[in-house]
């Protein structure tokens, strides 16, 4: 092999993955960046000019009570999403794992819902609990259920992880349907013929073999929770009523792009960076030992 061929195949890699790593510097990087530098400053919002300030954005977070009660509705949250959305994918991929007439159809409608975008779900579950057009909202009301998530913040909360549980949820199944299949068939007809019923097979023998695809989602919808269920919240509550389902992107969101306030709004999204960051250390840290590989 000649030195130029060598360059040649040495280069083709980074020549292949030059568009995403642009996409991720344009649309990652330099925006992280400019938010930590952004943190620093009080800036006017129409950009007129700005003041160094140092460490005073975070301690005024920090010291806010808002702040705090944005974080723990974003804590609850997010345990009600993640844990909602891989709870039913995983049901559902073992009920498609079974041989049936029209499985790969059932497959198919069970993957579609993620092809909706965050905001389209959060709008088509907000018409079905609508208080006075919804067709849920008037079924709950013949059991007696007073539904009204514009006034109720419960309510609201319960709204949004259904709906993000939803648009998640098709994400899961198709992770959970792979796994499941990666099974050999062999250990399950093997405990069956030991006397080991369906319920036991799967708490011994299918669930421990998922829990390398158990741990990657519960990190990936732990990222989603935090980031992603923006829109949905925005089409449907926004942040209300009352702040009941103001997490803490949304409150980024209202301080900066509502409140003009931008360097309280940077240090926040700094702090949610670091939060997240955090929180998928302590996972790969402690929960990955559970893993069965």
């Amino acid at each position: 092999m000649t030195m130029a061929t060598f360059q040649r195949h040495r280069l083709t890699p980074w020549i292949l993955l030059a568009p995403q790593l642009a996409i991720v510097a344009v649309f990652f990087f330099w925006p992280a960046a400019q938010a930590v530098l952004q943190a620093f400053y009080v800036e006017d919002p129409f950009g007129l000019g700005r003041t160094f300030v140092a460490f005073e954005n975070f301690t005024r977070v920090l010291a806010s009570a808002e702040y705090y009660r944005a974080l723990g509705i974003t804590v609850a949250f997010s345990i009600g999403v993640a844990l909602g959305a891989m709870a039913l994918a995983l049901l559902l991929a073992v009920l498609a794992d079974r041989v049936i007439k029209g499985a790969h159809a059932y497959k198919t409608l069970l993957i579609w819902p993620y092809a909706v975008a965050p905001a389209v779900a959060g709008v088509l579950w907000m018409f079905m609990l609508d208080p006075e057009l919804g067709l849920v909202s008037a079924w709950l009301g013949t059991l007696g259920i007073d539904w009204n998530h514009q006034l109720n913040g419960g309510q609201a909360m319960t709204l949004v992880v259904m709906a993000s549980v939803w648009k998640q949820m098709s994400y899961n199944f198709v992770f959970f349907l792979a796994g499941l299949q990666a099974i050999p068939r062999s250990l399950l007809e093997a405990a069956a013929i030991d006397g080991a019923g369906p319920w036991r097979r799967f708490w011994t023998i299918t669930f421990p073999l998922l829990s390398p695809t158990s741990f990657f989602l519960l990190v990936m919808n732990s990222v989603y929770a935090f980031f992603e269920t923006f829109g949905t919240i925005d089409a449907t509550t926004a942040g209300g009523p009352g702040g009941a389902t103001r997490t803490l992107v949304y409150k980024v969101f209202e301080d900066g792009f509502v409140g003009y306030d931008l360097g309280s709004s940077a240090a926040q999204s700094v702090l949610l960076m670091l939060l997240v960051g955090l929180l998928t250390l302590l996972q790969f840290r402690y929960l990955e030992r559970k893993v069965q590989y």
